[in-house]
């Protein structure tokens, strides 16, 4: 990190603004109860003209993001090829319908050792459980798939069948078709189950 310009009077909306993206969060209430503090102490922290120093001292210890992002805005929040973590894009399924649900950071050390991490990650939270699902793929094999069927998306046990065609089971009936009848958007790898 190279040396920067640091203003300590001035707007600080922006700043607590950028702590929010870096935790992940979408709103400030989630930032007041994550920091444990009354949720119109934030607020006026908004109000005050002055820089957020114990703020963005914990916000950087806590999620690895660049204090000179945090503080002025310029660069990159994360070196990702420094951080053990990862920010995934975070997605609900409900009713078959895949809801955009901010990012979600995950630590590298809960894919497996054998494999490469993910290269086009997202995270399907489906009730309690969290799917990791790689986007990017060379071919289908057996094993949990995210896929679309009707319009309609799911995680999907497949098992491959000669001609071209899978067996997908996991949720009702198994059936068998072509894999070009159903839309696959990416491979389960990590599967995080809440109790």
């Amino acid at each position: 990190m190279g040396k920067f310009h640091l203003e300590m009077v001035g707007d600080s909306a922006p700043i607590l603004d950028r702590i929010i993206e870096a935790y992940g969060f979408s709103s400030k209430i989630m930032l007041a109860q994550h920091l444990e503090m009354a949720s119109s102490s934030l607020a006026g922290r908004y109000k005050r003209d002055i820089f957020p120093a114990d703020l963005a001292v914990r916000c950087v210890a806590e999620t690895g993001v660049s204090l000179e992002w945090l503080a002025t805005g310029n660069g990159k929040p994360f070196d990702y090829e420094k951080l053990d973590n990862l920010k995934i894009p975070n997605f609900q399924l409900k009713n078959g319908q895949l809801i955009p649900s901010d990012h979600i950071m995950f630590d590298k050390v809960i894919f497996p050792n054998q494999s490469p991490l993910p290269s086009e990650p997202i995270s399907i939270q489906d009730g309690n459980s969290y799917f990791i699902i790689d986007k990017k793929y060379n071919d289908v094999f057996d094993g949990k798939w995210l896929i679309e069927i009707d319009g309609k998306n799911s995680i999907r046990e497949l098992t491959r069948m000669p001609m071209q065609r899978v067996r997908v089971s996991g949720i009702g009936m198994a059936f068998d078709c072509e894999i070009s009848d159903i839309k696959i958007h990416g491979r389960v790898i990590t599967i995080i189950e809440n109790q």
